[in-house]
């Protein structure tokens, strides 16, 4: 049904784009053959026009290229920060970790050589 709409539409958009040409030419302030002049004139210049076109689109697309690789950049340099900012925190961490494990076991060892030692001097008076 939508391929139907759009043929339909091209349609009435071909047969308008006629009758406009059409309309235009006939009451024209200008006879035939200025008319054609101005077309060959018109004409004559489509390809120094696509020429400027051609080359303004490529300025731009070399702009965009150049931004892009500049965004690129800026994004991969923030990714590296905070990588190594993770990295740095991660063996800040894993230290704290370490030490504390660390205390921890001395201070179970110690506890146990006390209980030993309190165990000893129970049994010693028994």
């Amino acid at each position: 049904m939508s391929n139907n709409r759009s043929g339909v539409f091209v349609g009435g958009l071909m047969l308008g784009a006629t009758i406009g040409a059409l309309t235009g030419l006939l009451i024209a302030p200008r006879t035939g053959r200025e008319t054609r002049k101005l077309l060959k004139k018109s004409a004559d210049a489509l390809p120094e026009l696509a020429e400027d076109l051609s080359t303004s689109v490529q300025i731009q697309a070399d702009r965009l290229s150049a931004s892009a690789l500049r965004n690129w950049d800026e994004t991969l340099d923030r990714l590296r920060d905070a990588i190594a900012a993770g990295v740095d925190a991660t063996q800040r961490e894993s230290q704290t970790l370490k030490r504390q494990t660390t205390v921890d076991v001395r201070s179970e060892a110690s506890n146990t050589v006390e209980d030993s030692e309190s165990l000893t001097q129970h049994l010693e008076r028994s």
